[in-house]
């Protein structure tokens, strides 16, 4: 489907109020909230606009032109925002376990957006679903209580079929909830609590963002030219010999990172997606795909002060189809630094020597690992099939349909759901997923006409690797098969799979086993490639919790 079209299918579905074939009704579009609800009494009140600005992104040259997120605080502690200066990114949202929180979002830009809270367990209305998706000048107001524990989560735009070209141009910021178990640790806090926030953009000749929407770009995602750390290229840090948390976020479209010291030093995270690890794990690199995020635990301790340490991409290869990888087109083909390439990403130089560093906690905060058995279809996981056909990168067959949901993705509130999540190219995704979801097709958007497939080794020869989102609530992985493919090694090692999870990085070849909380909240609630140039080529579907 074309971006036009599917502008064209939204407007439809919003001019009739949502046509919920196979949803009820208290979950459509007509529940859309422009005024704050009596009985709900926020902690925290907000204030966010989404608007064009300049900003001077490169040291030199115009300001660029970008799409932002702005916001003042109404009522709460004064740092519930802290804006990262002469910057793209929107305001940094600090939050605490257990506040109410009350958001006014306005849309001041030419064209419809919405936000999503990426990480965030909070209710339907309040998930940013593009059907609430608002136009120019439209309001909508967010309602929800921090339930999640400690960490980092972001939110952006997830405005339907625009969410790639908006979070491009500006429409990210980051989150950070604190809670009473992470005060008890002495971890660092304050001036050596930091975001790293990654990404990656191309630029023309006059310091404007240059997007393309080529079908090459589309399908395999697009890859900048430029390393932009917490909105700027070139990214420096002046440390003190001492222990820091950095909070790394990838927020770029579909580049994948494989996060390592120039010197081989080994890296230690202390969470994953949003939440604390039971302990810290140390790795050799740190894999981190679009939408995921990993605290990490860097300690300049004993290194001399005028010392510098490079954080690099390091080199790695099998995420993106053979073809491609062997004509050296992961991202040359539009000027960008291919996938899988080494490059720097930020420069860290030791200024200062101090001697008060906090130490490297042995445990962090324990939770309950979930296993197999804690889920109620342990036999007959859920599946989730990835498969890519000519513009069109398919969850179980199937294209995102706004207005319905199949059998196999209706689940019970309360709940804990086995899902397994593969590479099926046997029919662009139709015959192991339709196997297993009893008839999927019926209902769904799974094309029926076989000469608009792939077919088995068509579709093989596409095969990538596919960053999977959930919404709602996080999940815990149960199992990650090793993939028996060329590159798989160069990877492998990064994977921390012990902490909560929102997103996790499939690999060709590869399948994952993940355990799924539905609980607290009923409605629909998003799964979907987070590469989001797939996304907004209808690699996304939905699960309605009833």
């Amino acid at each position: 489907m074309s971006i036009d079209a599917g502008r064209r299918r939204f407007l439809k579905y919003s001019a009739l109020g949502g046509a919920w074939a196979a949803c009820p009704r208290w979950v459509s579009a007509e529940t859309l909230r422009n005024a704050p609800t009596a009985g709900f009494h926020p902690d925290v009140e907000l204030d966010f606009t989404a608007k064009l600005a300049r900003v001077e992104i490169l040291n030199q040259g115009p300001a660029t032109a970008v799409q932002k997120f702005f916001g003042t605080v109404r009522k709460g502690p004064a740092n519930s925002l802290v804006q990262l200066p002469n910057n793209y990114l929107g305001p940094i949202l600090n939050l605490q376990q257990g506040q109410k929180v009350r958001v006014y979002f306005t849309n001041q830009l030419s064209e419809a957006t919405i936000i999503h809270w990426h990480g965030l367990h909070v209710p339907q209305s309040s998930d940013g679903h593009p059907m609430y998706t608002i136009a120019p000048g439209g309001q909508y107001v967010y309602e929800f209580e921090v339930r999640n524990p400690a960490g980092t989560s972001f939110y952006h735009s997830h405005a339907h079929n625009l969410t790639a070209e908006q979070v491009y141009r500006g429409l990210s910021g980051l989150i950070v909830v604190r809670d009473v178990e992470e005060a008890k640790l002495d971890l660092p806090d304050g001036d050596y609590d930091l975001p790293l926030v990654i990404q990656d953009r191309s630029f023309d000749n006059r310091n404007q963002l240059r997007y393309v929407h080529g079908m090459p770009q589309r399908m395999m995602g697009f890859l900048g030219d430029t390393i932009l750390v917490n909105g700027k290229p070139s990214a420096g840090f002046q440390v003190k010999s001492r222990a820091y948390r950095f909070r790394a976020l990838n927020g770029s479209n579909s580049r994948i990172y494989k996060l390592g010291w120039d010197d081989g030093t080994p890296l230690t995270a202390i969470a994953t997606d949003a939440g604390l690890l039971a302990r810290p794990e140390t790795r050799p690199y740190l894999m981190l795909a679009p939408g995921e995020r990993i605290d990490l635990w860097l300690d300049f301790s004993g290194r001399a002060v005028g010392s510098k340490l490079t954080l690099y991409s390091l080199p790695y290869s099998g995420a993106m189809p053979a073809m491609y990888e062997r004509m050296g087109h992961g991202g040359m083909m539009h000027g960008g630094i291919h996938q899988g390439a080494k490059f720097p990403i930020a420069v860290f130089e030791v200024t200062e020597k101090v001697s008060d560093s906090p130490k490297l906690p042995e445990k962090l905060v324990p939770f309950r690992r979930l296993t197999a058995a804690d889920t109620d279809n342990a036999d007959s996981p859920l599946p989730i099939a990835l498969s890519m056909q000519p513009m069109r990168p398919l969850l179980n067959g199937m294209s995102f349909a706004m207005d319905r949901v199949v059998e196999a993705e209706k689940v019970p509130l309360g709940s804990i759901k086995k899902i397994r999540i593969f590479h099926d190219h046997s029919r662009g995704g139709h015959r192991g997923g339709m196997g297993m979801m009893g008839g999927m097709r019926h209902g769904g958007d799974a094309d029926p006409n076989p000469e608009h497939d792939m077919g088995g080794m068509g579709g093989a020869m596409m095969n990538m690797a596919h960053p999977i989102h959930l919404h709602g609530q996080q999940y815990q992985i149960l199992s990650r098969h090793a993939a028996d493919t060329d590159g798989y090694a160069s990877v492998k090692d990064g994977f921390i799979d012990s902490g909560w999870k929102d997103t996790v990085l499939v690999m060709p070849g590869e399948v994952v086993e993940i355990a799924k909380p539905f609980q607290d909240y009923k409605g629909l609630f998003l799964y979907h490639c987070h590469n989001l140039e797939h996304e907004d080529l209808g690699m996304m579907r939905q699960f309605y919790v009833y």
